[in-house]
């Protein structure tokens, strides 16, 4: 089972490159987040063309928003209750073969580290926090095939930015976003698949600025998005890709898709 997560940064204006991502890669099932459309606005038939006749949709107008579409059927499908502020930030599916998918989008947390501060980032602190309990709940893990992707907006390793110590004070990458992100993660013992196949100490990212004038060969990247696994997949994790050429399309999204490969 081949699986993608990519913030792409509004759907509707980003549909022909999802085409195009679809063709080229073949996923059995792709996660979405940001998708910035409310569900009757969902490309659904653009998506059912290439075969993704399976579409579980949670947005709203102009903001946020998430969607998971699929060659494959889905036995259920759930919101969860992960955000204060009442976005459309989740939505899970569980396939016919016991697979449970989770799609998050977390709050990117705006510019100041300071919660007292910057509402915006006492919000994803929350989010955070609510990730870590719901999940530390479940002692499921270690039988459950679980799977949770999406655009989780904090690079946790010092190799997941292209500067650590420059990083440090900038949201995304500070200490109490990283630890809260570890604490979610140890939560469920959830295994991080790209970690599995490239090594801490080498530098991966999936999301360059727009501000970059050359985000190629400046290459101040950040991993921001992220595929975990539940200890009940340990050993069916077959591979993972960083599709980073997307990030050079024309109309990109500053993120680019993730793929893992699983049997199930």
């Amino acid at each position: 089972m081949k699986i993608a997560t990519w913030n792409i940064n509004s759907v509707r204006l980003r549909a022909p490159l999802a085409a195009r991502f679809l063709r080229e890669h073949a996923p059995d099932v792709l996660a979405l987040q940001e998708t910035k459309c409310p569900n009757d606005l969902f490309p659904v038939k653009e998506f059912a063309r290439l075969g993704y006749e399976h579409q579980a949709v949670h947005g709203q107008k102009g903001y946020h928003g998430v969607a998971i579409v699929s060659r494959l059927p889905f036995v259920a499908q759930k919101v969860g209750d992960y955000c204060r502020e009442g976005h459309c930030r989740h939505i899970s599916v569980t396939f016919e073969n016991g697979l449970e998918l989770h799609d998050f989008y977390v709050p990117a947390g705006g510019d100041i580290p300071d919660p007292e501060q910057n509402p915006k980032f006492a919000h994803k602190i929350d989010f955070l926090q609510r990730l870590e309990q719901k999940f530390k709940k479940r002692k499921d893990g270690a039988k459950t095939p679980v799977m949770l992707v999406g655009d989780l907006n904090v690079a946790p390793l010092e190799n997941d930015v292209w500067n650590h110590k420059q990083l440090l004070k900038v949201v995304s990458h500070t200490p109490i976003e990283t630890s809260l992100l570890n604490a979610a993660r140890a939560a469920f013992n959830w295994i991080d698949v790209t970690r599995q196949f490239v090594p801490a100490s080498e530098k991966i990212f999936s999301w360059w600025s727009y501000r970059a004038a050359d985000w190629e060969a400046s290459d101040r990247g950040r991993r921001l998005d992220h595929i975990w696994a539940s200890p009940a997949l340990k050993g069916a994790i077959k591979n993972q890709a960083i599709i980073k050429k997307m990030r050079g399309w024309e109309k990109a999204s500053d993120h680019v898709p993730i793929i893992a490969e699983i049997d199930v």
